[in-house]
């Protein structure tokens, strides 16, 4: 009988597909993945380290998987991702229940290490990340069948300077145009009718690779897939948001009019002390020409509040420049202290009760501006992939301006739909988030 596995995915999509392809080479390997978490006999975390809230989150995560040690039939427990590559000394000392620690560069090892934890080592397998999946790589999908991430690129170099993912994830490294056009016909032959392409920063594509910037040339590769849907942008680096990449989403009509630009901040001064490129000028440009372009086009944003040296007068900019851009989804995110980070080295920290302060302002402008805009689509129809029935005769589903997980949804009325079909929804009411709605017909694909 085979063992059973479960694993925990924690933090971004760019880690979910980490924890997909370590579930594609434990298959291959004849493990089995539990039901049920408390029937595994081994537990994997694969773990996010970018922000203190993900950090406790995640071990949070370890200490309750580690009582089943005591209590269950798990026999090993093995702590994968970025807070093992960054912290895996100091965790093996506060965490003794945990067999074995492992980066993301050990990703292609987790069958081999599983077998060691059973059979009662226990190690620190942290070494350089830079291991980059392809298309060959077994990978089992843990989303909906209708949706898929395709990760690009893995790695960082940007070095912003509040962040540490360069020295948990490596540098920056693309992979080929081949490699990724194969995977996605190997996605939509699953089912998959909606492809994101991820990475650190997916608009940097190719440059390591091939010398510039190719997300263009990947987008027009695209053209030869037959049978997808919807290709959505996500993780775009503005300033490396070209004409060109504009001019190729124009081009296909299944590139959705969505585009994910992480800007974190508006005023210069700011983004110079981020170690952001370009200005707000730069910034104001680049979102004048998406929407000259690609008429209609869904926004969404992050910003951080509470940086070191964010003086009142860089927030109210900051919220002056959301009031102008109105933009239709916005993250926002108080600023979090890492010590390994320049910016966490920095003697003018925020107080926390200011940052929380600034948070819930930006918040409360962005929800008003939030609704304004989900308030024009009222009397509008729209094209709606089916996420689920929520209750009888009543379904939630996106359209091509709601990305998964992280924007909102559309609920509607209806009957006899499934998952994973295509309808035509008019839309009747909003709310800051979410839209309302009455299917119209089921548009099939």
């Amino acid at each position: 009988m085979a063992i059973k596995v479960n694993i925990t995915s924690l933090g971004c999509a760019k880690n979910r597909v980490d924890t997909e392809v370590m579930m594609g080479i434990l298959r291959n390997a004849g493990y089995d993945f539990a039901h049920r978490e408390e029937d595994a006999e081994v537990h994997i975390v694969n773990t996010c380290g970018f922000i203190l809230p993900a950090k406790e989150e995640s071990i949070g995560r370890i200490l309750e998987l580690a009582a089943l040690k005591q209590t269950g039939p798990c026999r090993a427990l093995l702590v994968a991702g970025c807070l093992s590559q960054g912290y895996s000394s100091d965790l093996a000392k506060e965490l003794p229940e945990v067999d074995i620690f492992l980066g993301p560069g050990e990703v292609p090892q987790i069958a081999d290490l599983v077998a060691k934890a059973l059979s009662g080592q226990k190690l620190k397998q942290v070494g350089q990340p830079d291991y980059l999946y392809d298309h060959n790589t077994p990978r089992l999908l843990t989303t909906p069948f209708h949706y898929g991430y395709l990760k690009v690129a893995d790695g960082c170099d940007n070095q912003c300077s509040y962040c540490s993912i360069p020295s948990l994830r490596g540098s920056f490294r693309s992979r080929s145009e081949d490699s990724i056009i194969a995977e996605a016909q190997t996605l939509l032959q699953r089912g998959v009718q909606e492809i994101l392409l991820i990475a650190q920063d997916t608009t940097r594509y190719g440059l390591d690779r091939y010398g510039s910037y190719r997300l263009p040339q990947l987008l027009k590769k695209f053209k030869e897939v037959e049978g997808l849907q919807w290709l959505r942008l996500m993780y775009c680096y503005p300033n490396h948001f070209t004409p060109q990449i504009i001019e190729a989403m124009a081009a296909d009509p299944r590139i959705c009019k969505y585009v994910d630009l992480p800007l974190q901040h508006s005023h210069d001064d700011i983004l110079q002390a981020m170690n952001r490129r370009g200005t707000q000028k730069e910034i104001k440009k680049l979102i004048q020409s998406l929407r000259e372009q690609l008429p209609g086009i869904a926004i969404r944003s992050t910003f951080i509040v509470g940086f070191p040296g964010e003086e009142e007068e860089h927030f109210q900019a900051l919220l002056e420049f959301m009031e102008e851009m109105r933009f239709d989804r916005v993250g926002v995110f108080t600023y979090s202290q890492e010590e390994r980070t320049p910016a966490g080295k920095r003697h003018d920290q925020i107080p926390e009760e200011v940052k929380e302060e600034r948070f819930h302002r930006a918040m409360a402008l962005q929800q008003e501006i939030s609704l304004s805009i989900q308030k024009e689509w009222i009397g509008k129809t729209v094209k709606v992939l089916i996420e689920e029935e929520v209750e009888p005769g009543r379904y939630r589903g996106r359209s091509e301006r709601e990305a998964p997980e992280v924007d909102g949804f559309i609920e509607f009325s209806g009957t006899g739909l499934l998952p994973g079909q295509w309808a035509a929804v008019k839309i009747t009411a909003a709310e800051h988030y979410d839209l309302i709605g009455e299917v119209l017909h089921e548009s099939g694909q």
